[in-house]
């Protein structure tokens, strides 16, 4: 839009978001979301609908921010539909294990089913240094009541800004978190994949293992944390090793 001098000049010391609350205005991307969406058009963008109001702690939760918002997002969803651009929703980050269905379900009504990712959501807010655990239970549950894609956290949430080990954790936890929902989901090959590695252990068959865990580098370090005398078996029960002939 263009400004006179003296809004100019405002924009250049505090920002144009600030501008646009002084003059009782929009955020500039809502108001302008026509033009936004002819640039995403043409250039063939999917747009990232992000709740900025979605909740930083479990007491959040569901409150009246978020709902007005996400029904705010379904508006721009449908606006995007209707123009023929592709657009998914940003979800909730924090929320209580019994509130994550009800969110899930929410969510695709208001929506129009858009596809949805959340971040987490943390299932607990006392996870500090493990909020990647707490990411993974709260969205193994999210994924299994429909949402579509997840967003990792690292055991650095919340503390400082995380470095590549960190990230290398969160990621594994979410994958883990998604792997676990499209089990429950039915997603062909999920399950196949569980089975495979049950029956390589059943064989003791540890290159197969090694071939089929999540994350091998984990694996083949905690293996040679305390080797067994015998290389066909773990080490957890020694001599009394059931699996031994």
């Amino acid at each position: 839009f263009q400004a006179e001098d003296g809004i100019r000049d405002a924009q250049e010391s505090r920002g144009l978001g600030d501008v646009y609350k002084r003059q009782g205005q929009e955020n500039p991307f809502y108001e302008r979301f026509d033009e936004v969406m002819d640039i995403c058009k043409e250039r063939n963008v999917c747009l990232s609908l992000g709740d900025a109001l979605r909740p930083g702690a479990l007491a959040d939760a569901g409150d009246h921010a978020q709902i007005e918002e996400l029904y705010t997002l379904g508006e721009m969803a449908r606006r995007c539909r209707a123009k023929g651009i592709q657009a998914m929703i940003e979800g909730p980050g924090h929320v209580p294990l019994d509130q994550i269905p009800a969110q899930m379900k929410m969510q695709k009504i208001a929506c129009g089913h858009a596809p949805f990712y959340v971040l987490g959501p943390l299932a607990t807010d006392i996870a500090a240094g493990y909020d990647h655990i707490a990411c993974a239970i709260g969205g193994a549950l999210a994924a299994m009541y429909g949402a579509n894609f997840l967003c990792y956290v690292t055991p650095a949430e919340h503390l400082r800004l995380p470095d590549v080990e960190d990230v290398r954790q969160g990621v594994i936890a979410a994958r883990i978190a998604a792997h676990a929902a499209d089990i429950a989901n039915g997603i062909a090959g999920a399950r196949e994949w569980d089975d495979a590695m049950s029956r390589a252990r059943k064989a003791r068959n540890w290159d197969e293992m090694l071939k089929l865990a999540i994350d091998p580098e984990s694996f083949r370090s905690e293996r040679a944390k305390h080797p067994p005398r015998s290389g066909d078996v773990c080490s957890m029960c020694g001599e009394f090793c059931a699996m031994r002939e």
